[in-house]
């Protein structure tokens, strides 16, 4: 074991070290916070240092760490990640001196529940270096009060008489209990804190936490509660700052999320940074919409192309003593004892990048012969684009009678599918469904979901589908035009149908078309169809009308 004394030591006398080394020789009884004679050694060394002094015990009673800190506040070292069943401490204590006598500080507090440490104590060093009032504070579980600690009244060290093994197991037993029943109330579900940080003029701050909470239903998370925070521009390390990540994580751990998931993508050093600072999970957008993309891939593409986004997003996060990386599905482990193992890491993540690089580009080619046989055949291809879940996939089935995958959830589709449409005279077009687009679509997704932006390059005629009854509707059609944009796909024949209208009052569902030149439809009522379908006809022949229509799978 380190027998090393930690923290701020510089400036301190060798017979200083020598003394504090010899508190690793001392034990305390299991059952007991401190002994008043190694309170009192601690408070003498401390009145001489003019330091801190804190002690972490463990409940067999040895001295695990010996640490120094300034006249203010201690650093505690790096003590492991926690491991074990929910509601379980780490099995230390943290007993400490105050120079000034004062109570248990906002920084004790904050160890005490980040580490989340048996208890912590502070000892008062009075007048001669003798030990004053003993301050004790321990976590408490969510109740309603919210209440987060529990601080004892303080007493003289030689009045305290505080059994630690029996307050831990009661302590333990009640957490559990409350853990126990967090997860019955939604079993098989992860739980959540997310936070939104609006930077500079930022205005759309509600749209983009119920969009963030929409993807937390859709990947089986449990939103407890939602931190929001604005700021001038981002902090460069903790993206909100030290201070408010402090407070963010003590509320995620008071309410028993597991998982911090903010709604801004993490940069590789801040996402180590906060990973540092706590054993929750920690996820951004990118990473919550990589780990539905992988929840909802089904065919052989869908399933090579997901996981080459996520080693695309994993590897310049690949680093040791990182948990980031744990909710990826197909991504390369990012812990390892050393550099060795970490460069394996990295160098077998490239590997498989270019594997699959490669085994994409073979299908990307037999795709292309599929989509040069129906092009010599003069079949038109018309692409159904839009905001995710703006009803595309209704769309699909109820024009062609098919059978593609409809649920009310983000990216329920991500494979293309192709579906013939007929008309009369012998027309027909290939319809075809594409993955949902977002505000902010990550880079990696854009790059390697080709097999399905490339069914838009190919088409005739782009239909976008608009969910005109979300409030943040104008927000989802500047979202998907800028992405068309970024395609140069802009100039691509358009038309617009404002979908879910039914939804609406007739007079509202008409203003917001008109104020777009959108065609009105219910993509549930085929009833409303005509128009769009005229429109689709008029489009790709100039001419004719619509009908009824029959369908097949595409060739």
């Amino acid at each position: 074991m380190n027998r090393e004394v930690t923290g701020h030591t510089k400036g301190l006398k060798p017979s200083q070290i020598k003394a504090l080394e010899r508190i690793y020789r001392r034990r305390v009884p299991h059952d007991a916070i401190v002994t008043p004679e190694l309170a009192t050694y601690l408070c003498e060394l401390s009145a001489q240092m003019r330091r801190q002094i804190g002690l972490l015990i463990s409940r067999r009673g040895a001295i695990e760490h010996v640490v120094v800190g300034d006249a203010s506040r201690l650093m505690l070292p790096d003590v492991g990640r926690l491991r074990g069943a929910p509601g379980r401490f780490r099995g230390l204590r943290l007993v400490h001196t105050h120079l000034r006598g004062e109570p248990l500080t906002r920084d004790d507090l904050t160890d005490l529940t980040l580490l989340r440490l048996d208890l912590v104590a502070a000892i008062g060093v009075g007048a001669g270096g003798r030990p004053g009032p003993v301050y004790v504070g321990h976590m408490l579980p969510a109740t309603g009060s919210g209440e987060m600690w529990r601080e004892l009244p303080p007493v003289a060290v030689h009045d305290l008489d505080v059994d630690v093994i029996e307050l831990m197991a009661s302590l333990e037993a009640e957490f559990a209990r409350t853990q126990a029943r967090l997860a019955s109330s939604e079993p098989g579900t992860d739980r959540a804190l997310i936070v939104h940080v609006g930077i500079g003029a930022d205005d759309d701050g509600d749209a983009r936490i119920a969009e963030l909470r929409e993807l937390c239903r859709t990947a089986g998370v449990r939103v407890l509660d939602v931190v929001e925070q604005r700021r001038a521009r981002p902090d460069p390390r903790f993206l909100v700052g030290r201070g408010k990540l402090e407070d963010i994580l003590l509320r995620a751990m008071h309410l028993g999320a597991e998982t911090v998931i903010f709604d801004a993508d993490l940069t590789p050093a801040q996402a180590r940074a906060i990973s540092d600072f706590t054993e929750l999970k920690i996820i951004d957008r990118t990473m919550l919409i990589l780990d539905i993309f992988a929840q909802h891939a089904r065919s052989r593409d869908g399933k090579l192309q997901v996981e080459l986004a996520q080693l695309r997003y994993a590897l310049p996060r690949l680093v040791e003593k990182n948990t980031m990386m744990s909710r990826l599905t197909g991504g390369i482990g990012g812990r390892g004892p050393g550099e060795t193992k970490l460069e394996i890491n990295r160098r077998r993540a490239r590997e498989r990048i270019a594997l699959l690089t490669k085994k994409l580009d073979h299908l990307q080619q037999n795709r292309q012969l599929r989509r040069k046989r129906r092009g010599d055949r003069g079949v038109p291809i018309v692409a159904i684009v839009g905001y995710t879940n703006a009803g595309k996939s209704t769309l699909l089935n109820n024009l062609t009678e098919g059978d593609a995958i409809v649920a009310n959830k983000l990216f329920a589709t991500l494979d293309p599918i192709s579906r013939r449409l007929r008309f009369p005279r012998e027309r027909e077009v290939v319809l075809t469904d594409t993955v949902g687009f977002i505000r902010d679509l990550p880079p990696d997704l854009v790059a390697a979901f080709r097999a399905t932006l490339e069914e838009l390059y190919d088409a005739d005629l782009l239909v976008h589908v608009v969910d005109a009854s979300d409030d943040d509707y104008e927000a989802h059609i500047r979202a998907v035009t800028r992405i068309l944009a970024e395609l140069d796909l802009a100039e691509k024949p358009r038309l617009v149908a404002f979908n879910k209208c039914d939804r609406l009052e007739p007079d509202e569902a008409r203003r917001r078309a008109s104020a777009h030149g959108a065609l009105r439809i219910s993509a549930l009522s085929r009833d409303t169809f005509g128009p769009l379908l005229a429109a689709i006809e008029r489009e790709l022949w100039k001419e004719g009308h619509a009908a009824a229509i029959a369908a097949g799978p595409a060739a």
